[in-house]
């Protein structure tokens, strides 16, 4: 079993920045890629970001792509979530995602989810 929390979360102006984290409870953090995905307001959640197991390999959704960097710490079972050059358009709710592998492209099972953070962007 693991437990996601997000953190991080707020308002600010576009063009600013967020570091969004994940504390992951559980011993199996360090064998699970580990995702991002958002939701806006009346559309359906879409992946962002995701890194496997050891963070050698990182993908990404081409509207984050250069902007939003994903990270972890198997050590301190986190992973983070560092958005710059933020849009009003990425006004969502985040959600930590744990994926059942060591590497994940964005599409498949996921495992267990967060509750989100909710990210806010004004123009």
């Amino acid at each position: 079993q693991v437990q996601l929390v997000e953190s991080g979360g707020g308002l600010v102006q576009a063009g600013g920045s967020l570091r969004l984290s994940c504390a992951a409870s559980g011993r199996t953090f360090g064998n699970k890629a580990m995702a991002w995905f958002r939701q806006a307001p009346g559309k359906e959640r879409e992946f962002a970001a995701a890194i496997s197991r050891s963070g050698d390999s990182t993908v990404y959704a081409d509207f984050v792509k250069g902007r939003f960097t994903i990270s972890r710490e198997n050590a301190k079972n986190t992973v983070y979530l560092q958005m710059d050059s933020l849009k009003p358009e990425d006004t969502a709710v985040y959600y930590c995602a744990a994926a059942p592998s060591p590497y994940y492209n964005g599409r498949g099972t996921i495992d267990y989810w967060g509750k989100g953070t909710l990210v806010t962007v004004s123009s």
